[in-house]
């Protein structure tokens, strides 16, 4: 009898006690991203499918025969985890990986079938719910192992397939050197798991040489040995994040590409001076419009505090997106806290900077020196535009520079009450 079956069979012997509290409390509706059919305002970020499927075919040649496992945590890195997940399933990813449980259940739900491995470590009591759904745990405590092990007795199952983590450097989660050989001794004497695979996690695979990478490469082996010594041989090893991708480092049976998938190369290609891009396409384009339009005088001040005084009669444009969509307020026209300007929009292929303080669902541009700038006008945050004269565009890593942030926050930060528009070109 299959693991399903045994569940699906509990959870029938328990229905009508369910039913009952059903009916006695609330139910709990979980978050909902803003649909794009239910959309009002123009704000939204359009997701680039065709962008999506090329940035993998990018990662899988440079991952050569390893498995291309790919990194969809924080609802893929702000894109969308669902129709990301099923646009990447059907180009050929060979699987996911996810920080919380709770991501890789969104994911099945959706429909993806591909491996989903669950990096996070914290299952609460969903051990049983873990194995129902397929997805492969990854342990580092040995709470966690046992936790495992008693659903699959409960189960009646063999064994249950996990990952081991090993700490080589990062100091976050996974299991020390100094603590893996007691570990091992103990793991190999649990007779319900089976440790399929084995990982780590690196600190510094962006810095500027591999000498980090490299000496947590070489604990990471020592972990392999011992862990081989005493009767534990896995199946797959994986390390090697973005970073480490794109430079050749760590590339073992399977990595775990993250960003990159999305446009962003964290280390330099190795190309003409300044190139980072590895061939990567953006993904994601975040565009709003022009809701108000005023002139002011010289001297008046806009927005909240009076940060930013007109040094000129100025044209000034609102347009709704704000903070509380993910417009990081660092970007904002004003004192600041270091030398870098303030952020910009594109409007008309042109740029116009942010001018006082960025509010939580409006913000303010100058488009003084923008000619011919109307109501409804497209004002692009993210991205790139085409202009009656000119095109720009507006770089993630650019935002995250002005902002004083990485370009993972910046992508991260696009909150869920931004519908999203899946695009093929």
């Amino acid at each position: 009898m299959s693991v399903v079956t045994r569940i699906a069979e509990r959870r029938q012997m328990s229905s009508d006690v369910e039913d009952s509290a059903r009916l006695s409390s609330p139910r709990v509706s979980k978050p909902r991203r803003a649909a794009p059919a239910d959309a009002v305002r123009p704000t939204r970020a359009e997701i680039n499918l065709e962008a999506l499927r090329h940035n993998l075919f990018v990662v899988k040649r440079r991952a050569g025969r390893a498995k291309t496992w790919v990194v969809l945590k924080a609802d893929a890195y702000g894109h969308g985890g669902p129709a990301v997940a099923r646009t990447l399933e059907r180009a050929g990813a060979d699987g996911f990986c996810v920080a919380l449980f709770e991501e890789a259940v969104e994911l099945r739900d959706a429909g993806i079938v591909a491996p989903i491995l669950v990096m996070g470590g914290y299952y609460g009591d969903a051990h049983e719910e873990l194995l129902y759904r397929r997805f492969t745990p990854v342990v580092y405590d040995f709470a966690q192992i046992d936790g495992l092990a008693r659903a699959a007795r409960s189960l009646d199952l063999p064994s249950v397939s996990l990952h081991l983590k090993i700490d080589t450097g990062m100091a976050r989660l996974g299991v020390t050197m100094g603590d893996l050989p007691s570990f091992a001794d103990r793991l190999r004497v649990q007779t319900h798991v089976r440790v399929s695979g084995l990982m780590t996690h690196l600190a510094s695979a962006d810095a500027l040489t591999s000498a980090e990478t490299n000496e947590q490469m070489r604990l990471f082996a020592r972990a392999e040995n011992a862990l081989a010594e005493r009767g534990i041989v896995v199946d797959v090893r994986h390390a090697a994040n973005t970073a480490a991708l794109l430079r050749g480092d760590a590339l073992l049976d399977a990595v775990r590409p993250g960003i990159a998938i999305f446009g962003v190369a964290p280390v330099p290609s190795g190309g003409t001076a300044g190139d980072k891009g590895f061939g990567l396409r953006p993904v994601m384009r975040v565009r709003t419009e022009v809701v108000s339009l005023r002139s002011v005088v010289a001297g008046s001040s806009v927005g909240y505090g009076a940060l930013w005084r007109a040094p000129r009669a100025s044209l000034v444009a609102t347009i709704p997106m704000g903070y509380a969509d993910g417009l990081l307020r660092q970007l904002g026209g004003g004192p600041r806290p270091s030398e870098a300007p303030p952020g910009d929009v594109l409007v008309r292929g042109q740029r116009a900077p942010f001018v006082g303080a960025i509010s939580m669902d409006m913000s303010m541009i100058d488009v003084t020196d923008i000619q011919g700038v109307a109501l409804g006008d497209e004002a692009v945050v993210l991205g790139a535009q085409e202009g009656p004269r000119i095109k720009d565009s507006i770089t993630v890593e650019e935002v995250a520079a002005r902002a004083g942030v990485i370009p993972w926050e910046v992508m991260t930060s696009i909150s869920r009450r931004v519908p999203r528009f899946y695009r093929e070109p």
